[in-house]
């Protein structure tokens, strides 16, 4: 059944059907412009444990390592080894902490399918790392909410995701064919969330969004 309207699932506005598909169909928020697959499309755990582990996660590999590498390389040049950080939606290969931990930085890791650990998340960090990450949320303004809580003054929110915007085709766009993949995003919705969530400033390079607290 084909719901019209439909509530953003990170600033709750209703918003309309902005693209339909065969097998799916897609709302825009007006407000902070998000594009999201409608809720009764979103893929349950075992479907989503079972598309991630199709993912090459060698934390050895080099094109893995030179694709988390703008993450990697921000926070080795506004951190050091005294600061401590959180990967964020680690995955089965956790490679931004393997390459941190080799500078002999302080990292701990979560996932909710693959390192489940919620002791980490009583903790406060100086960064957060969230690669490939929160186009998966299924509820963004809890998530958002609990990064937040979670970062300490001066801390950093790094966020790799592919950003649409409006020169893009959305029914040939990629990014979309990934079923586990439920949320995008548009730079306006990111600074939508810097204010929102209270974040000082933003910085936005391509793939790599920095949001610092």
């Amino acid at each position: 059944m084909m719901h019209e309207k439909e509530n953003c699932r990170l600033c709750n506005t209703i918003s309309p059907i902005f693209h339909i598909e065969l097998d799916r169909y897609y709302f825009k928020c007006p407000t902070c412009s998000a594009i999201f697959i409608s809720k009764q499309f979103l893929p349950n755990q075992n479907k989503e444990i079972e598309r991630y582990e199709t993912h090459n996660n060698d934390i050895k590999d080099p094109g893995y390592r030179k694709f988390v590498s703008p993450i990697t390389q921000a926070i080795l040049t506004s951190f050091n080894e005294n600061h401590q950080g959180l990967d964020f939606g680690s995955g089965p290969g956790p490679v931004i902490t393997s390459m941190l931990r080799e500078k002999g930085f302080n990292v701990e890791t979560y996932d909710p399918f693959f390192d489940y650990r919620p002791d980490v998340l009583n903790n406060t960090y100086d960064y957060i790392a969230c690669c490939e990450v929160v186009e998966h949320f299924h509820d963004p303004m809890m998530e958002f909410k609990r990064l937040r809580s979670l970062l300490k003054p001066k801390g950093k929110l790094l966020i790799m995701t592919d950003l649409y915007n409006e020169k893009q085709n959305f029914d040939n766009w990629y990014y979309k064919n990934d079923l586990t993949h439920v949320f995008f995003y548009q730079k306006s919705t990111f600074k939508w969330t810097q204010h929102t969530f209270n974040f000082k400033s933003i910085q936005i390079k391509d793939r790599l969004t920095i949001l610092n607290s």
